[in-house]
């Protein structure tokens, strides 16, 4: 399932990484790896608020259809 349609406060570990390499490794990057935990925080204005890694990171919902969970 996406990111994007994962519930909030429910802890999901990544299962994948899509999308072109470049966006690959911009959201690893910010932390977004294969294995990592991430928490939902909020979705608001076509944007999605996670918790990775002890840091909260907004991405774009077309980013967050690239993270399976």
């Amino acid at each position: 399932m996406p990111l994007s349609l994962a519930g909030t406060g429910i802890p999901q570990v990544i299962r994948h990484i899509g999308g072109k390499d470049e966006a690959q490794r911009f959201l690893a990057s910010l932390g977004f790896v294969t294995g990592s935990e991430v928490i939902v925080i909020s979705k608001y204005d076509g944007n999605v608020i996670v918790n990775v890694k002890e840091s909260r990171i907004a991405i774009s919902e077309s980013m967050a259809s690239r993270i399976m969970v």
